[in-house]
C-alpha cells in the first residue's frame, strides 16, 4: 500500500537503480497525484489507494522499491513543474494525454479510456452542453481539467473548483446545477446512496480521451520504459482486468487491447 506525504519542495539529488532508472529518493518510487479523485486515487483508512495507485505499484514492484505518494495541485502536475523540481519521479493523476501536455511531459502508453459525464441535481433538465448553454444553467467544473477545457470550447463559462470534492460540493450546495467530470469519477460518486438520492447522470460526452502516467520531459526514459512494461505485462497476464474490475467496474470490450 502507498503512504501519503506532503512536500513543499523537491530534492536536488537523484539516485539510480541497478537497471539505470533515476529516482529522486533511494528505495522508493515517488508519485505525485492530486487527492481525492476516486476511483483512481483516494485516502482510505489512512492510506492512498485506487486504480492509478495499484498500476504504479506494479512498476514499483518490478523496480524492487515501494511507492510513496505526494499530494500536489493538478496544475503543477500537468505543467511538469513538480517533476522538473525533483518533487517526484512520476505523475499519476488520471491525467488525459493531450498535445499541450506532451510539450511539458513524457507520457506512458495509454492505460485508461475515459469520456466525460454531466451530473445534475435531480429535476434539472439538461442532457447536453448545448442544453446547459441555452437554458443558462449554472455549470461547475474542476480547474485545469480537460472537462473544463471542453466546456470553454463549447462557449460555456463554468465555475471552476480546485478539486473534484469541491466540485461535487458545489453541486450539493447549489453553486452549480450541472457539473462536468470524468465518467468513472461520476460513477464512483453515484455508488454512495446519499449522492444517488440527490443527483443523476444526465448525459455523457464521448471524447476519445486516454489517460497516461508521466515522467519528466526528456529526463527519465528508463523509468518510462519500466512503467510501459508494467502496463503491458498487466494487460497480458490478466492483472489489469482484475484491477479494473476492483476499482472501476465491469471492463468494456477492448479496454485491455495493446
Amino acid at each position: 500500500m502507498a503512504l501519503t506525504a506532503t512536500a513543499c519542495g523537491g530534492g536536488s539529488k537523484t539516485t539510480t537503480t541497478a537497471d539505470g532508472v533515476k529516482l529522486v529518493k533511494a528505495g522508493q518510487l515517488t508519485t505525485c497525484t492530486h487527492l481525492p479523485y476516486p476511483p483512481f486515487q483516494m485516502e482510505k483508512n489512512g492510506k492512498v489507494v485506487g486504480f492509478d495507485v495499484a498500476v504504479i505499484d506494479l512498476a514499483a514492484k518490478d523496480l524492487g522499491v515501494k511507492q510513496q505518494i505526494i499530494d500536489k495541485s493538478f496544475e503543477t502536475i500537468k505543467t511538469g513543474a513538480d517533476l522538473n523540481a525533483g518533487v517526484c519521479d512520476v505523475a499519476a493523476a488520471a491525467m488525459t494525454i493531450t498535445p499541450e501536455r506532451k510539450q511539458n511531459l513524457d507520457f506512458s502508453v495509454p492505460y485508461f479510456d475515459a469520456d466525460q459525464a454531466l451530473l445534475a441535481r435531480k429535476g434539472v433538465d439538461a442532457k447536453t452542453l448545448a442544453d446547459i448553454k441555452s437554458k443558462k444553467l449554472k455549470m461547475g467544473s474542476q480547474s485545469s481539467t480537460t472537462g473544463e477545457d471542453l466546456a470553454h470550447a463549447k462557449g460555456l463559462d463554468p465555475q471552476s473548483f480546485e478539486s473534484s470534492d469541491a466540485e461535487l460540493n458545489g453541486l450539493r450546495t447549489g453553486q452549480a446545477d450541472v457539473i462536468i467530470q470524468d465518467y468513472p469519477v461520476v460513477q464512483d460518486w453515484l455508488k454512495d446512496p446519499a449522492n444517488a438520492a440527490k443527483f443523476e447522470l444526465v448525459g455523457t460526452v464521448k471524447t476519445g480521451e486516454q489517460y497516461g502516467f508521466a515522467v519528466k520531459k526528456g529526463g527519465n526514459p528508463k523509468l518510462l520504459a519500466a512503467i510501459d512494461k508494467a502496463i503491458g505485462d498487466a494487460k497480458k497476464d490478466g492483472t489489469y482486468k482484475k484491477l479494473y474490475e476492483k476499482w472501476i467496474g465491469p471492463m468494456p470490450e477492448g479496454a485491455a487491447a495493446q
